[in-house]
């Protein structure tokens, strides 16, 4: 789990493109931790468990970035909204890959914790863009 981690966001920044929102960067990070860690996972769970985590989790950053070249404020809140219920899928498919064992408690709390600040971010994020 080395290098993964949310940043809080540290005031205004000069964004000129998605790429400098801090919330698509701690979604691709997001995405990038789940890809690692799901690489641990049984072999049976490729086209199952691996696949739905992978994909909720790149959904992530992706409606950031969708939302952000829309161009309006509206649209962009309504992808961050489909961001959030990404994250609610991944959260609730992070708790169950610790269940069926596939997932440590270390690292299941470590997503949480993530995940749970990214929501946060993303919420925050959206009442300023349309308040």
């Amino acid at each position: 789990m080395e290098g993964f981690k949310i940043e809080a966001s540290t005031g205004k920044r000069d964004v000129k493109t998605f790429k400098d929102l801090l919330i698509w960067q701690q979604g691709m990070r997001l995405a990038e931790g789940i890809y690692h860690e799901t690489e641990r996972f049984p072999k049976s769970e490729l086209y199952g468990m691996v696949s739905q985590m992978r994909r909720a989790a790149v959904s992530v950053p992706s409606n950031i970035a969708e939302g952000y070249r829309r161009r309006h404020a509206r649209e962009f809140q309504q992808f961050l909204s489909i961001a959030l219920g990404s994250l609610g899928e991944l959260e609730t498919q992070v708790i169950l890959a610790h269940g069926f064992q596939y997932l440590p408690l270390e690292n299941q709390n470590h997503f949480l914790e993530a995940i749970d600040s990214l929501v946060r971010m993303i919420v925050g994020y959206s009442k300023k863009i349309c308040p």
